[in-house]
């Protein structure tokens, strides 16, 4: 009888522990909306190619220097930064109302350090990917975010869910995998920011939101 004790009294001191030293309030459903913005953007953005030329189309899978700071590439960063708001701001307010639930605050050390360690890979991706586009390496845009997103996932990790280490490897995967298919890193984009987030949205819905 005390041993069953000593044991619930153990566990109930590791997940205490790991409460303190993880953010455990990553909402899944904000996950499947983040695919769900992914695919519309990847599908608003497959249009704004269609509608250019061959020419300029090919470029824009290869190597063209004369399409940095040109109209289609400014919209579609300006698509992809809608995307990465949207899906910013969903997961902010579904987190908190999932940290509300369960009494536990949404910015303390644990939050803090998952945010930083989050934005360091993603900010130097975000710079790296800028300066393909001043060169030119338009085609491999698509494959390093989702290499440096994936990096940024698997280096937060340590201080969220386990599952994100998983869906950051994924990401880095697919990601080296389309440097091999320049021209096709759109349908790449939307395989990994699209379905891969509502998948492993729907996982981690499944397995830890619908317990809360």
């Amino acid at each position: 009888m005390e041993s069953n004790k000593y044991l619930e009294d153990i566990s109930e001191i590791k997940n205490m522990m790991s409460r303190s030293s993880r953010f455990i309030s990553l909402s899944g459903l904000s996950g499947i909306l983040a695919g769900v913005y992914a695919l519309i953007g990847a599908a608003v953005a497959y249009g704004k190619l269609k509608a250019v030329s061959t020419e300029n189309y090919n470029n824009f899978s290869g190597r063209s220097s004369e399409l940095f700071g040109s109209q289609l590439i400014n919209e579609l960063i300006v698509i992809a930064l809608v995307v990465v708001v949207l899906a910013i701001l969903t997961g902010i307010i579904l987190s908190y109302r999932k940290a509300s639930k369960s009494g536990e605050k949404v910015w303390n050390s644990a939050s803090r350090r998952l945010v930083l360690n989050f934005l360091i890979p993603l900010a130097a991706g975000g710079i790296f990917c800028l300066v393909l586009l001043q060169y030119g390496y338009t085609g491999l845009v698509a494959p390093a975010t989702l290499v440096f997103y994936g990096l940024a996932c698997v280096n937060a990790s340590k201080y969220t869910l386990g599952d994100v280490r998983y869906m950051g490897l994924a990401f880095i995967i697919i990601g080296l995998i389309s440097t091999q298919f320049i021209g096709y890193g759109l349908y790449f984009w939307a395989l990994g920011f699209g379905v891969f987030h509502i998948i492993y949205g729907a996982m981690m819905y499944f397995k830890y939101d619908r317990k809360s």
